[in-house]
C-alpha cells in the first residue's frame, strides 16, 4: 500500500471506517513518498520481485513521478503492469480526475436507471469503480498467462468510462446496431416481459417469466390463465408492448397473498422470482448464510469484525474461512517490508527521519 505519508483521508472516509476495512483486509502497509528519488527507488526495487503492479493515478502522474511502465519495466521486463484511470490512457480526457458518478454520467447508465420520467439516477454501488477493477484483473490474469509463452509481462489498462460503457451490455447495441434510444424502463426489464418487481399483500418481490413458457407457467400458478388468450399478450414484443396493463392484471392478482407465499407457489412451478431485501434481509438469507460470503477477519482492538468474502470458489484451492490478516495501520509492515529489501534498523531510521516513509 504505496502513499503518500500525511495524505488526506480517501473516499472510503477514513482507516476505521467499514468500507476501509472491507477492502484492505490481507494487505501489508508500506508508508512511501513517491516525490523524493529514494521513494521512488524503494518502489523500483519492490518491482524487482513483484509480477503485478497496480495503479489508478491519472494518466499523466505516474510519468511525472517516474514509475510509470517503461520505468517498471527496465526493473524487471517480466512486470504486468495494470493502470485503471477514469477516462483513458490518452485523448482529450485522459488529464481529467476521474470519480465513479462522473463515469456513470458520461458512461450513458443513468439515463436508463431509474423510474421512467423520474430523471437520471445514479447507480446505487460505484458499479464503475467496481467493474473497472473486475475487467483491471481479467486483463491481469491474461497477461499472466500470455508471459508463460513469450517471457515478457507488458502493460494493461481500462477506465472508469470504457467499463461503464461496456457494462450497458443490451442498452448499449440497441443503439450501435438498432439506432434506438433505450428509455428508462425502472424495475421492468428493458425488453423482456413480465420481468419486474409486483406488490403481494405484505409487499413486493421479483418475477422474471418471459418467453412463451415461462409466461404459462407464471398464468398457471397466479390463476389468471385468461392473459394467455389476450390478443394484447400472444407474443414476447406484445407482452413488452402492452407492459403497463400487464402488470397491473399481475399485480391483481400478487396483491392477494404474501410474499413468502408467492416466492414459494412461483417456484415450485418453475418461474423465477424471489424477495426484495435490504442488507440485512440478504446476509440473513438462509442461501447467502449457506455460502459463508460473510467471513470474518481479526481487528486490533475490535477483536475480530465481519467483512465480505470472494464469490469465487475454487475447488482444489477454497479461499479461507477466516482473513489472513485484517487492514492494517498505516505503515504498519514499513520495516518489515524494507528489511526483506537488505535495509538495516539504522537506515530504516534514517528513512523515516527524513520523511521518505
Amino acid at each position: 500500500m504505496p502513499s503518500v505519508p500525511g495524505a488526506p483521508e480517501g473516499v472510503t472516509g477514513g482507516r476505521e471506517s467499514s468500507d476501509f476495512l472491507n477492502l484492505h483486509r490481507n494487505k501489508r502497509s508500506l508508508t512511501l513518498n513517491l516525490k523524493e528519488p529514494e521513494g521512488v527507488e524503494i518502489f523500483l526495487s519492490l518491482v524487482e520481485r513483484a509480477d503485478v503492479v497496480v495503479e489508478n493515478y491519472r494518466a499523466d502522474v505516474k510519468r511525472r513521478l517516474g514509475i510509470d511502465y517503461e520505468a517498471c519495466r527496465a526493473r524487471n521486463p517480466r512486470i504486468v503492469y495494470g493502470s485503471i484511470s477514469g477516462f483513458g490512457q490518452d485523448g482529450p480526457y485522459a488529464w481529467r480526475a476521474g470519480v465513479d458518478q462522473i463515469a456513470q454520467g458520461l458512461g450513458g447508465i443513468m439515463s436508463v436507471n431509474g423510474l421512467p420520467g423520474g430523471g437520471p439516477v445514479r447507480v446505487g454501488i460505484p458499479i464503475a469503480d467496481l467493474t473497472a477493477g473486475n475487467f483491471l484483473a481479467q486483463a491481469i490474469l491474461i497477461a499472466l498467462i500470455e508471459r508463460e509463452r513469450s517471457g515478457e509481462g507488458q502493460w494493461v489498462h481500462t477506465s472508469l468510462l470504457e467499463a461503464q460503457i461496456a457494462m450497458l451490455d443490451l442498452q448499449a447495441t440497441r443503439w450501435t446496431i438498432d439506432g434506438e434510444v433505450p428509455p428508462q424502463a425502472g424495475n421492468d426489464h428493458p425488453t423482456l416481459m413480465p420481468t419486474g418487481v409486483y406488490e403481494t399483500s405484505d409487499g413486493h418481490i421479483n418475477i422474471a417469466a418471459s418467453g412463451g413458457v415461462m409466461f404459462e407457467r407464471l398464468c398457471g400458478a397466479i390463476e389468471a390463465e385468461w392473459l394467455l388468450t389476450d390478443p394484447d399478450y400472444v407474443s414476447s414484443a406484445l407482452r413488452s408492448q402492452n407492459r403497463e396493463a400487464l402488470n397491473a392484471a399481475i399485480n391483481e392478482r400478487t396483491r392477494t397473498d404474501t410474499s413468502a407465499r408467492w416466492i414459494q407457489r412461483l417456484n415450485e412451478a418453475g418461474v423465477p422470482c424471489g424477495p426484495i431485501y435490504d442488507i440485512p434481509g440478504t446476509f440473513e438469507d438462509e442461501q447467502v448464510r449457506h455460502l459463508g460470503i460473510a467471513r470474518p477477519a481479526p481487528h486490533p482492538e475490535r477483536g475480530e469484525i465481519t467483512v465480505v468474502g470472494q464469490p469465487i470458489n475454487l475447488a482444489r484451492t477454497p479461499q479461507p474461512e477466516r482473513m489472513r490478516l485484517g487492514t492494517p495501520g498505516l505503515g504498519e509492515h514499513s520495516v518489515d517490508v524494507l528489511s526483506e529489501l537488505g535495509y538495516d534498523p539504522d537506515a530504516i531510521d534514517d528513512l523515516r527521519a527524513r520523511g521518505i516513509i
